[in-house]
């Protein structure tokens, strides 16, 4: 049954469970969590908002704990390709146009990273921002291969839901163009309040670029190096960063 088949309203329950059970989900989190640093009695810029924190004092079972919640962090993805129809042509996911890709994502990675530096240090001025902790796991062996595999799982679940298998969707239920950009670059803005209203602002427009991308190029690669480029960056950067320089920052 392709999609042309199956009742408009299915597939809208489709949509929202599909959301529920993965960024949508961490949106309604994001929310909360934001509320409750805004009711803290302190000022935002004062509080922290820590990605990829440790889940365990013990090594080794705190790596169990990062490998599983990446795995099953997947899971979503998978369940968004199944339920489209050819994922692999609707969704531009393959390895036979590296060049294209690669060139793409380097280009993305620059044009997003630069300017995303200073949106995040003048939200920090403003006190618009959480300060912002990328990694906060212990000095183990494992640290960084474990973040690398974390920004790869973020670009791969944030990509492949919120710009290629949203915007399908979307596109399916006949949305305008600039509807279906906007939701899905509100959803990206959405899911990281709970580091603040700069946060917000900065992913929604990287969420613009992205949806645009994807409408001219129906291709999902390049945005998936290019947020994996990002990631890593932040992720590692800030590990292997001197602590006199993170002082500093």
């Amino acid at each position: 049954m392709t999609v042309l088949d199956r009742p408009r309203t299915a597939l809208r329950f489709e949509v929202v469970l599909v959301l529920l059970l993965s960024l949508g989900q961490s949106a309604v989190y994001a929310v909360v969590s934001l509320v409750a640093k805004l009711t803290a009695g302190k000022p935002l810029s004062k509080q922290t908002a820590t990605l990829n924190p440790s889940q365990s004092p013990r090594p080794y079972l705190d790596l169990t704990y990062q490998l599983l919640g990446i795995f099953f962090a997947l899971v979503p993805v998978l369940l968004a390709l199944y339920l489209l129809d050819r994922p692999r042509r609707t969704l531009g996911i393959s390895f036979d146009r590296p060049a294209f890709d690669l060139g793409w994502g380097f280009g993305l990675a620059a044009a997003i990273g630069i300017p995303g530096l200073l949106l995040v240090y003048v939200a920090a001025q403003l006190g618009l921002n959480a300060q912002i902790v990328p990694a906060a796991l212990k000095p183990v062996w494992w640290a960084i291969p474990v973040l690398i595999l974390a920004a790869i799982q973020n670009a791969i679940l944030e990509e492949v839901i919120v710009v290629g298998y949203l915007m399908t969707r979307l596109s399916s239920f006949g949305w305008r163009v600039a509807a279906a950009v906007t939701a899905s670059a509100l959803l990206r803005g959405s899911y990281h309040l709970y580091q603040g209203f700069g946060a917000f602002a900065g992913n929604a427009i990287m969420g613009v670029v992205f949806a645009l991308f994807f409408v001219k190029f129906k291709r999902v690669m390049p945005l998936i190096i290019a947020h994996s480029l990002l990631d890593i960056a932040a992720f590692v950067g800030y590990t292997l960063l001197p602590k006199a320089w993170l002082s500093w920052l």
